[in-house]
């Protein structure tokens, strides 16, 4: 696989990713849902520099292109978790690899 050459077209593998998970938050926010459901509260204090729109946002995002799963339970006050799908939980080995490399690139 390290030798395999990937065509850069408009559905390459590179590219494809970099539209699922691109961007400043869409990995946090995936990495912080990996091993528990969280409501959006919680999710917002784990990622202090976010603002609630603009996680708001990036969790429609990622609920939309099936990474994530929203689970809204009828409650008053209204009362909603947010989990990884199995197609989310693939995303786990890239963030692992992504902090070797900075780990690497800083020493």
């Amino acid at each position: 696989m390290e030798n395999e050459k990937v065509y850069i077209t408009a559905k390459c593998p590179i590219r494809t990713t970099l539209e699922l998970v691109g961007g400043k938050w869409k990995l946090l926010i995936l990495h912080q849902l990996y091993n528990k459901p969280l409501r959006l509260s919680v999710l917002k204090a784990t990622i202090p520099d976010i603002s609630e729109k603009m996680l708001i946002q990036e969790l429609k995002v990622l609920v939309d292109s099936g990474l994530v799963h929203r689970e809204n339970f009828g409650e008053v006050p209204p009362r909603v978790e947010y989990s990884l799908t199995s197609k989310g939980k693939l995303v786990n080995p890239l963030i692992k690899e992504m902090v070797t490399f900075a780990r690497c690139y800083t020493e």
